[in-house]
């Protein structure tokens, strides 16, 4: 009977306690970084709820690690799971995709093959004549979904490899030409956010 006991109490102590301490850990960091994303994004009603589960679970992971002083396993879980947090949270930024950026295309190339393409796929965009350090340039200006990024850098290389291009966050926008492909999921995602968006 002792032997189950101390079995059981080891099983606890050096395994399943570093293991939920460690699950905290990822749940609570992966929070922190979601809601950084949506204090960015103005999304005031969400960031607090969000912030409030990432801080509860927080304190239940430390509470055990204080009571559990000393146990290094409960250390290394703690820093493990911050650590795979910080991973999962990218992830799930990378598939949140919120928001809309500026993508500026400086090319010495005859940009209307890239212009004529990205009408083709709905893109709105802005081409402007400039003059850069080896002469005339074309300065393409275009605002899409963050989604639509990699899509959009793909149109770009394949056009010209050489191009310079740079990506800026956009805090908000009005009206506009955007590409219509977004499911419908995404769709609706979008709608859901902008009830949560500050000034909505």
């Amino acid at each position: 009977m002792c032997n189950v006991i101390l079995a059981d109490a080891w099983f606890y102590t050096w395994a399943l306690l570093p293991l939920l301490i460690f699950a905290a850990r990822i749940m609570d960091v992966s929070l922190g970084t979601v809601r950084v994303i949506f204090v960015s994004r103005g999304l005031k009603y969400l960031a607090p709820l969000v912030g409030f589960f990432e801080v509860l679970i927080w304190l239940l992971a430390i509470g055990q690690i204080m009571k559990n002083l000393s146990n290094p396993a409960c250390y290394i879980a703690y820093a493990a799971g911050f650590a795979m947090g910080n991973f999962v949270g990218i992830c799930i930024a990378e598939r949140l995709s919120l928001g809309v950026v500026l993508v500026r295309v400086v090319t010495q190339k005859d940009a209307s093959p890239l212009v004529d393409k990205l009408k083709l796929c709905d893109y709105g965009l802005t081409c402007v004549d400039g003059h850069g350090t080896h002469g005339q340039v074309k300065v393409l200006f275009t605002i899409v979904p963050r989604r639509e990024v990699r899509n959009l850098v793909m149109l770009i290389k394949e056009f010209n490899p050489d191009a310079f291009y740079s990506i800026e966050e956009v805090g908000f926008v009005e009206k506009g030409i955007f590409p219509l492909k977004a499911g419908r999921a995404d769709l609706s995602l979008s709608k859901l956010f902008r009830f949560f968006r500050k000034g909505k």
